[in-house]
């Protein structure tokens, strides 16, 4: 059954849907009166709903049933990722959502071969949160994952400042052997606390850039034996740290 995060709830029982969502159920799925579909309202609650009504421009729909428990991570987990080449934050974003992550970073870090653009910056950003969103839909996610603007290193140390644990996932950890503070922090979160993650371009995070964040409380933290890309680690993380919160608890 198809999801979808809607806004406009006339009540509690009712809701109204547009825009793309409305194109995608009348001209994609050529959905009818009688379907049903999974709505998602503001609070993260879902309700099984019928189509009661298609004019030109909405769909109407009723709530059948609400749904009870979550498929969200128990633990708020955030990836900053260094401004990578090509479409790779894309894929990251898009196969986050699907495992979890709460919210996307981008990082403007000392190697990242790509600059950000000011007058493409809210195309880009529009772009991103829609593959965040149609992830979330497609993985019947509850919350559709917060993309953040662009931070630089000052604003990334001011953003990390209210979370629970700090990671940095650093490559030369990996090379000399480092794999107990990845498992260690995993073992130790609760539910309800959060996880940040930063993760380098394609060049990988500077000297000075992890002296920078381990002066301000992150750990530097090993991935296993091998190199991982840019786009693979924060695939890697958000696995291992649903494996230990919700397979192993």
């Amino acid at each position: 059954m198809q999801r979808y995060f809607v806004n406009e709830w006339s009540c509690d029982q009712s809701l109204i849907i547009k825009g793309d969502d409305f194109h995608h159920i009348t001209r994609v799925m050529r959905m009818k009166e009688g379907s049903q579909i999974y709505c998602v309202n503001s609070k993260g609650q879902s309700a099984i709903c019928t189509i009661a009504e298609i004019t030109d421009e909405s769909v109407l729909a009723n709530v059948v049933k609400w749904e009870e428990g979550s498929s969200e991570l128990p633990v708020k987990v955030s990836i900053v990722s260094g401004l990578p080449k090509g479409d790779k934050l894309e894929l990251i974003i898009q196969k986050g959502t699907e495992l979890g992550a709460a919210m996307f970073i981008p990082f403007t870090a000392a190697r990242s071969v790509i600059k950000w653009d000011e007058k493409k910056a809210s195309k880009k950003l529009e772009r991103w949160q829609k593959i965040a969103k149609e992830a979330a839909e497609q993985s019947h996610r509850n919350i559709v994952p917060e993309i953040s603007q662009p931070v630089d290193i000052k604003g990334l140390l001011e953003l990390s400042k209210s979370y629970s644990y700090k990671l940095i996932a650093y490559e030369e950890e990996a090379r000399s052997g480092e794999g107990a503070r990845l498992a260690s922090a995993l073992s130790d979160i609760e539910s309800g606390q959060s996880i940040l993650f930063v993760f380098g371009p394609e060049g990988g995070l500077t000297e000075q850039e992890v002296s920078l964040l381990m002066d301000n409380g992150f750990k530097a933290c090993g991935l296993g034996p091998r190199i991982l890309r840019t786009e693979t680690a924060p695939l890697y993380v958000l696995s291992a740290v649903s494996y230990h919160t919700e397979l192993l608890r």
